[in-house]
């Protein structure tokens, strides 16, 4: 089966997500996508909504290439948006392509993903 290369949609530009940060983008569906920069100035995506109870992601403290969420203190990575032990649980990834200093993220990915929850945090 042959994959179709992403269609990237440009979100931001890298210098406006503060470093152990994170910036939220909205859907037209579905919850947010937090959009998270790591010291090293990598650039991740995750649905920002914690998998334990909902929790605001972006506005959790970036460490490293994790997030500690605000709520109770689940501690989820970035690249995988898996929870760290004892802790279990992931929240939706989404591709990222960064450019010329802008991030971008899939069309496809933020059209079709995770359209059935919404932030409740």
């Amino acid at each position: 089966m042959t994959q179709l290369a992403p269609a990237w949609t440009p979100v931001c530009r890298v210098d406006d997500i503060p470093r152990l940060g994170a910036r939220r983008v909205a859907r037209a569906q579905g919850a947010d996508v937090a959009v998270f920069r790591a010291d090293d100035d990598r650039v991740f995506a995750l649905l920002d909504r914690c998998p334990h109870r909902g929790g605001p992601l972006s506005q959790g403290i970036v460490f490293g290439h994790a997030v500690a969420c605000p709520l109770h203190n689940w501690t989820i990575e970035l690249a995988s948006g898996e929870a760290r032990a004892p802790d279990h649980g992931c929240t939706t990834r989404f591709a990222v392509h960064v450019d010329g200093g802008i991030v971008h993220l899939d069309a496809h990915e933020l059209a079709t993903k995770a359209l059935d929850l919404a932030t409740t945090a």
